[in-house]
Formats: structure tokens, C-alpha cells, sequence
């Protein structure tokens, strides 16, 4: 019997640069996601320069109408046709104004498809990156602000790429066209109405500084607040049972009330901000109605004429009020895209072909020394151990020994501070050859973790996770090598539902289910970490002869390692290490 010297100790991983600030980089970051969804984009933007065009083209085909109704004609827009008929005016204005509804429903139908498919894609990108980046002993944060940024921050994000950015560049164009035609009917009014935009400008640089600051607020606060929503409903008999509601019930409240707080001074800042811009709007806009005015009565202009200055004064100032409409999207999508790009931070495990071991595979550790930071004491402190190729072998120590890491370290989930952690078969061991376990050794290995770890859906889909072309012969096959016969007396059999967490089943049920769903993987290497806790004797010893057995039919030798505190698993192992916690770094 062997025994090694340990030291657990909290986990913790390693810490990461923030990103607030660095506009640069997230400018950069927007850039690699606009590439992902251009086709999206450049269809919006598109759409908003022909509906520029088209509300252009209403514009002069309402003067038309006007001018030809009322007798007078002006030589402002030469460079434009003029319609000689009212029947003809109509009908050039009736054809436009179809072509903007058309366009309209048309815009709306393909941006909410194609947005739809941009948010997705987005959305599987950065879980794919959570999934297969590395990971450092426990989670940096919590799964609720994580789903938080997923869900909230990727849709703000897209919105933003695919939207109002797009709609920011048919903003621009409007704003030009707007002052060139008013510029040509009337240079004097034109710079007039479009002298707001330089205090504009001034004013949104103070103003975009401060709403960054208060957006992520907000959206930090409204992350703690799902991360106690789902916390507290996934713990929730825990909370009846210490007869604890009301004090999560005031957490909440506490959150919310910092969140409506937070909202209030948000919303009273970009208020008072956007009070401030539509006087400036309204000055603009009474000094162009009043000086069209004065030209139509001194007989300057006509009376369509006027129509149109006072249409194209909109056009002007409708993009300043856009883009205050913008400024906030905008600032709200930088602060998602922080969030997001902490989430992208995590490097990515290795990549590459699996290296399968057809013959048998066993596990050599050397003199590994591992802690969760440089703050912690010593998991295993110069561990050395060797499972060879078809051993069975039981961990044993007392809680909080480091049996779990030494199976993370093996997972290669983990990497030592020291010393390696190696992979070999039975040829390679006479050599001394191996290969340091990685994310591409994994493929070796059926892990069988303690708890429960059931996924809501039927039983063939928990099953199917681990081997998706499993026949139903072989599924049949893993439950009954599992003891997991109960499921032929289901109703439904495999295509039993069952809800989030194995909801449904017993505990012992629930853990022979994950069982047979490891063993479809078919590795040489088994390791089970406390995965018959929940089973009566009998059933427990069972499933360790029906598992030795059924290898041995086979002619496989797997190599087994138990974690365990049971007695009946030990008998079954020709090895058996114990853990002990130490006191000290020595």
C-alpha cells in the first residue's frame, strides 16, 4: 500500500487583465465579428441607402405635386425631371410611396432572419470557446453571469454590428444628401440648420465617457441578479430546508433595488443629455420654418418650395436624433463587448488528432507537485505513482486529501507544477517511451465523475452523449453491464424523459445511468470518482463483476482506477494508494 503526502486547499485560477478602457482592442474585436456576419450588415446597409433614396425621391415628388397643382415652378433641383401633369406628379409619388412600404416589410422581414442567424452564430462561437478553453480548477465566474454575457452581451453586440451600425451609415448619407439639396435651394439655411453639429460633437464625447461608466454598472448588477435567480432555484430544497427564502428574497431585493437605482441615474443622465440636444433641435427648427416663411411671403420661393425646406430641415436633424438614439446602443455594445472578450480570454486547450492507444493504456506519474496558485499550499508534493496497463487500482484519503485532483491531473484538466503526468501502453513501458497526457490523450479515458451529472432529455440522449452512433443493442447492453435493468420497466424505456439533474430518478439510478453512458466510450482507462456512492452493497458489487468480467470476454484488459471509501472496491484491486493531508509545504 502506498501513501502520499497532500495538501488541499481552495481553488483558484489564475488572474485575468481587464479590458475596460482599451478601445482599441474591442475595436478590433468588433472588426473579427463583423467579418463573421458582413452578408447581414451589408444587406442592412444596403437597405437603409435605398430607403434613404426612396424618402429623397418622396421629398421632390411632393413638390412636384404641389408645384404643378398650384401653377409655380422653381429652378431649384434642375438637375432633376419635372413632371408636366398632376396625373403624372401622382403617380410618380403613389409608385414611390409602395416602394417604401415594399421595402419596409421587405427590410424587416430579412433583418429579422438574417439577425436571427447573426446572433447564433455568435452565440456558438463563444460557447464553443468556453468549452474547449482551458480550465483552472474551479469556475473564474459565476455560471449565471456567464449565461448572463452568452444570452445578453452577444445579442447587444450582433444588434449593434449588424444593425445599427448599418443604420448609423444610411444616418450619415441622409445627413449629406439632406444638406446638398438644401444647400442647393438655399445655402443660408442650410449651414444655419447644420451648425448644432460641431456642440454635437463636443457634447456626445462627455457624454459617451459617462454612459460607458453607468451602462456596465448596470450590467454587472443585472448579472449578480440572474446569478441569485438560478443559484437559488437550483438550490432551492437547501433553502426550504434551512428555512432561508425570505434571506435570499431580501439578497434580491437588495440587487433589484441597486439596479433600479443605477437605471434611474441612467436614464436621468441620458434625459437631461438629450433635453439639452432637442432645444438646439427645436431652435433649428423654428428658425427654418419661420425664414421659409418669410421668403414665401416676400414671393422667393414657392409654396412647394417651402414644403420642402421644412421636410429637409427633418432630414437634417432626423440623423442628429438618430444618432443620439445611437450613442447609447453603441456605448451599451462596448460595454458587452468587455464582457465578452473577459469570456475569450481563457487560451484554448491544445488541439489535434486523438492519441489512441489500440493495445491498453497506462498512467505514470512523476514526481508531480501541483497547487491551485502560488497563494496555496501544496496539493501532492513530489507524487509518484504507476498504473499499469490492466491494473485496478483504489484511491483512498480522507476528504480534502487531493483525490480529485490527482483525477483532474490525469483528465489532463489540470497541468502539474511540477513533475509530468504520462500516458503509455504495455510496449512503450518496456522502452521507457510515453506520452505526456493532454486534451488529445482524453480519448482513452471514460470518466465516470461523482454526483449526479444527467442532462435534462431522454435516457437515449444521455446515453448517446457517450458514443452518438451507439445501436440500441449496445445501449441495452451498457445498462445492463451498469445494473441499470430498471429502465426495461419504464414505460417509455430509453425514450424516458427526465428533467434538469436526473429529476425523475433516484440518486443510485441516476449514477448507473452515467455509468452505462460512460462505458459506450469504450477507453482503456476507467476512472470512477465515487461513482457507486449512492449504490447498495449488492448492487455496487454487481456492477464491478459484471464490468471485470465482461472485459475479460472480451479479451480487454482496461486499466481501472477507483476513487472511493468503499470497501467492497478496494477487494477488487490488486493496488490501493492512500492520500494524507499534510500540515505543511515539506
Amino acid at each position: 500500500m502506498k501513501k502520499a503526502t497532500t495538501q488541499e486547499q481552495p481553488h483558484a485560477s489564475p488572474c485575468k487583465d481587464g479590458t475596460a478602457g482599451n478601445t482599441a482592442l474591442i475595436l478590433r474585436w468588433f472588426f473579427e465579428i463583423f467579418k463573421r456576419v458582413k452578408l447581414q450588415s451589408f444587406i442592412n446597409a444596403i437597405s437603409g441607402v435605398v430607403r434613404v433614396a426612396l424618402d429623397f425621391a418622396f421629398i421632390w415628388a411632393t413638390k412636384q405635386v404641389i408645384d404643378v397643382a398650384t401653377g409655380d415652378s422653381h429652378a431649384s433641383w434642375s438637375f432633376l425631371p419635372h413632371p408636366t401633369t398632376l396625373t403624372t406628379a401622382g403617380a410618380i409619388l403613389i409608385a414611390i410611396m409602395v416602394a417604401q412600404l415594399a421595402l419596409g416589410f421587405a427590410g424587416r422581414w430579412i433583418a429579422a432572419l438574417l439577425g436571427v442567424d447573426a446572433q447564433n452564430r455568435m452565440q456558438r462561437h463563444i460557447f464553443e470557446h468556453l468549452l474547449r478553453s482551458e480550465w483552472y480548477g474551479r469556475e473564474e465566474r459565476h455560471s449565471g453571469d456567464v449565461l448572463n454575457r452568452l444570452v445578453s452581451d452577444s445579442q447587444t453586440v450582433v444588434s449593434v454590428v449588424t444593425d445599427t451600425l448599418p443604420q448609423a451609415l444610411a444616418v450619415v448619407i441622409r445627413l449629406a444628401c439632406a444638406f446638398l439639396f438644401l444647400y442647393n435651394m438655399d445655402a443660408v439655411l442650410a449651414v444655419s440648420v447644420t451648425v448644432i453639429l460641431p456642440i454635437f460633437i463636443l457634447l456626445s464625447r462627455l457624454y459617451v465617457r459617462r454612459m460607458r461608466s453607468i451602462t456596465r454598472e448596470v450590467r454587472n448588477t443585472d448579472s449578480h441578479i440572474q446569478s441569485t435567480l438560478q443559484e437559488s432555484l437550483q438550490h432551492r430544497v437547501v433553502l426550504k430546508t434551512l428555512e432561508r427564502i425570505q434571506t435570499i428574497l431580501n439578497v434580491l431585493q437588495g440587487q433589484q433595488d441597486s439596479l433600479r437605482r443605477q437605471v434611474r441615474h441612467r436614464t436621468l443622465f441620458s434625459s437631461s443629455s438629450n433635453l439639452v440636444l432637442n432645444i438646439g433641435f427645436g431652435g433649428a427648427y423654428l428658425f427654418a420654418f419661420l425664414w421659409s416663411a418669410n421668403r414665401l411671403a416676400d414671393g422667393d420661393i414657392t409654396f412647394g418650395m417651402m414644403t420642402a425646406f421644412i421636410q429637409l430641415c427633418g432630414q437634417i436633424q432626423g440623423p442628429f436624433r438618430e444618432l443620439t438614439r445611437f450613442i447609447p446602443a453603441i456605448i451599451s455594445s462596448f460595454t458587452a463587448a468587455e464582457r465578452l472578450i473577459e469570456l475569450e480570454e481563457s487560451p484554448l486547450e491544445a488541439d489535434g488528432e486523438p492519441i489512441r492507444f489500440s493495445a491498453g493504456a497506462g498512467i505514470r506519474i512523476n514526481d508531480v507537485s501541483f497547487a491551485y496558485d502560488e497563494h496555496s499550499r501544496l496539493i501532492l508534493n513530489h507524487f509518484n505513482a504507476d498504473f499499469p496497463p490492466g491494473s485496478a487500482t483504489a484511491i483512498l484519503g480522507e476528504t480534502g486529501a487531493g483525490k480529485t485532483t490527482l483525477i483532474r491531473l490525469i483528465l489532463a484538466l489540470l497541468t502539474p507544477d511540477q513533475g509530468s503526468v504520462e500516458m503509455y501502453d504495455s510496449h512503450a513501458n518496456a522502452s521507457g517511451n510515453s506520452t505526456k497526457v493532454s486534451a488529445r490523450t482524453r480519448c482513452n479515458i471514460v470518466y465516470v465523475p461523482q454526483g449526479n451529472t444527467l442532462f435534462s432529455g431522454t435516457l437515449r440522449w444521455n446515453l448517446q452523449l457517450g458514443r452518438p452512433d451507439a445501436t440500441e443493442s449496445e445501449m441495452w447492453e451498457a445498462l445492463r453491464l451498469a445494473c441499470a435493468d430498471f429502465v426495461e420497466t419504464m414505460p417509455d424505456g430509453l425514450n424516458t424523459h427526465i428533467g434538469e439533474g436526473g429529476a425523475g430518478l433516484s440518486e443510485g439510478q441516476a449514477q448507473r445511468i452515467a455509468i452505462a453512458r460512460a462505458l459506450l466510450r469504450r477507453g482503456s482507462i476507467i476512472l470512477f470518482d465515487e461513482a457507486t456512492s449512492a449504490l447498495d452493497q449488492q448492487t455496487e458489487k454487481n456492477l464491478l463483476t459484471n464490468l471485470i468480467s465482461h472485459n475479460k470476454s472480451l479479451g480487454i484488459a482496461p486499466t481501472l482506477i477507483f476513487i472511493t471509501h468503499r470497501p467492497a472496491v478496494v477487494e477488487h484491486c490488486e493496488q490501493v494508494i492512500t492520500l494524507t493531508r499534510c500540515t505543511s509545504l515539506s
